[in-house]
């Protein structure tokens, strides 16, 4: 790949496509990946505001996904969602991947993608590095994804 391209790619707003073991807790709203939604709990109302949580995976990992407003009724399990601009961030204590307000979910299949169910990465508690402030480190394993009933 020649400098131009590499630089065209950058400022035109491509972003690669992360797997889901590569993706670590950051306030960042730049993960770009796709994933399977494999189960999804039921809908919670707080409000005006409903949310919806759900185990996602591809084939390097699984992940807690956060549908908001009408994404919880968008989506059905087998459905294959790429998440543009995501972020992987705590919401009330647990570690979740989720569009937020400037990110995106968008239905590009159904059923025909290779998974695993673990590692699920959600279930991974993470600590700052006491020698580098911008690096994080796995401390260990949670409990595992509970569905909701």
């Amino acid at each position: 790949m020649s400098t131009f391209e590499i630089r065209y790619l950058l400022f035109s707003g491509y972003t690669s496509m992360l797997s889901i073991k590569d993706i670590v807790p950051a306030a960042l709203n730049n993960i770009t990946t796709q994933f399977i939604l494999l189960d999804k709990g039921k809908v919670a109302t707080e409000g005006q505001s409903k949310t919806c949580l759900a185990l996602v995976a591809d084939e390097s990992a699984a992940v807690h996904f956060q549908f908001w407003g009408e994404e919880c009724d968008l989506f059905k399990p087998g459905d294959i969602i790429r998440l543009t601009n995501g972020i992987f961030s705590y919401n009330r204590n647990h570690l979740l991947l989720r569009a937020g307000k400037r990110g995106s979910i968008e239905k590009v299949g159904e059923f025909t993608m290779t998974y695993v169910e673990t590692p699920n990465i959600s279930e991974m508690r993470w600590v700052p590095d006491a020698n580098n402030s911008k690096k994080i480190l796995l401390l260990g394993i949670l409990e595992p994804f509970k569905k909701q009933r």
